[in-house]
């Protein structure tokens, strides 16, 4: 028996380093446990490859089909799945204790669409100066964020001081 296979991926044709095969061939038929030559006959026989599928199983299972069609169909499905995941980012609102309305409202939209597009949002607010003396009017303007957005986003990291700022995390439901 040799080492590891030479290149990455699936060994192909004489590639094969196993004396013995579990072979299917290209109707998916079992035939059992074979001689690698017999395999080999076999797909150049049906005029294709053959494929060593579970190279860690006891036999190695080895499949008779189109290795090119099969590494192209593979490609395409790896391509699909990564075209379908979302990344999900994380958008920074920053307040101020003394916002007034109108700034409020204008933020908040920002939010809501933000979550309405999955993403997940920092709400920052930061303290200047005399501030920090009225941390609870900060405290009530997150918790204003908090029931406003109840019923499309769940508090992920709950309102927090770090220094001079408070910082809470809303995730889309």
């Amino acid at each position: 028996m040799q080492g590891p296979p030479s290149k990455k991926g699936l060994r192909v044709n004489k590639e094969i380093s196993a004396d013995e095969i579990r072979l299917i061939d290209d109707s998916g038929e079992n035939h059992g446990t074979v001689n690698i030559e017999k395999g080999l006959t076999m797909a150049k026989a049906a005029g294709l490859d053959l494929v060593e599928i579970s190279p860690n199983a006891e036999p190695p299972v080895c499949k008779i089909l189109d290795y090119g069609r099969f590494r192209y169909a593979a490609q395409k499905k790896a391509s699909l799945a990564k075209k379908k995941q979302k990344t999900v980012e994380v958008k920074e609102i920053k307040l101020r204790p003394g916002i007034e309305k109108h700034d409020y409202d204008v933020k908040m939209r920002a939010v809501e669409k933000f979550l309405g597009v999955g993403d997940k949002v920092k709400v920052t607010l930061r303290f200047r100066g005399r501030e920090m003396a009225h941390q609870e009017l900060g405290m009530d303007l997150l918790k204003r964020v908090q029931v406003d957005f109840n019923e499309t986003a769940k508090v992920e990291q709950a309102p927090k001081m770090e220094g001079r700022q408070i910082i809470m995390v809303l995730s889309p439901k």
